[in-house]
């Protein structure tokens, strides 16, 4: 096993359309949820992980989150804009080198989960094995999620930590993608430059049997629309008057 990582990168430069009109004068990384932005939820599992630089992408009104993260100093921000969207994997790349050869975090703006027994990422790290391993998701129990019942990721097995992908089996995919991974910057070897998503290097890794899986024992909320934002701010609510 080895240290947990020190760098992340966050995914914030989506247009978030299945939100508007909640998103129509804010990037919905800003949308707060219980007195607090998700970006800035996403940032403080990282300062809580003990990450201490992060580069955050920007395009849909990326001036408004240029701004709201110069008022945070810790972890250290950095701010990767991008005047066209290089897609989850593309913008990553073009920040390979600020990572050297680490691993690090990857983690959604606009994902909202909390810990389980442990501190999630600080369980990712301690399951990292960067000889196994390339990318090392964390899957949740579609059971958990009834919006995604018969639209899971992965099946992943009991006790297992090798997940699969659902068309690659016969079997009922029972855990969604949750949003946070580690990845090892050797994964971009030979990926192109530009525009490409995550969903191929997940592939790639899985074919070189060098995926593997964390199950979240904490909770997930769908936030992909403005009738589930607002139940989710809705639950927040009621465990904080408990």
């Amino acid at each position: 096993m080895s240290a947990h990582p020190k760098k992340a990168f966050v995914l914030a430069a989506g247009f978030g359309s299945r939100m508007r009109p909640l998103t129509d004068n804010c990037p919905k990384p800003l949308l707060v949820v219980d007195g607090k932005s998700m970006l800035d939820r996403a940032l403080d599992a990282l300062a809580e992980a003990g990450v201490e630089d992060v580069v955050v992408n920007t395009h849909y009104l990326g001036h408004m989150i240029a701004e709201h993260l110069q008022h945070r100093h810790h972890p250290r921000i950095t701010i990767s804009p991008e005047p066209e969207l290089l897609d989850t994997a593309g913008g990553v790349k073009k920040n390979l080198a600020f990572f050297g050869d680490e691993p690090f975090y990857v983690l959604n703006a606009d994902v909202l989960w909390t810990n389980g027994q442990a501190p999630t990422l600080n369980v990712m790290a301690e399951k990292w094995d960067p000889d196994k391993m390339d990318i090392l998701l964390l899957l949740h129990d579609v059971a958990d999620v009834p919006d995604y019942a018969e639209h899971g990721d992965y099946y992943l097995a009991e006790g297992s930590d090798k997940p699969v992908f659902a068309k690659n089996t016969s079997q009922k995919a029972n855990t969604i993608f949750a949003g946070p991974r580690i990845v090892h910057p050797r994964l971009f070897k030979d990926t192109p430059d530009g525009k490409f998503g995550f969903l191929e290097l997940f592939h790639k890794a899985e074919r070189a049997g060098r995926l593997a899986a964390v199950r979240h024992d904490g909770e997930w909320y769908h936030v992909g629309t403005p009738e589930a934002f607002a139940e989710t701010n809705l639950i927040f609510a009621k465990k904080k008057a408990v």
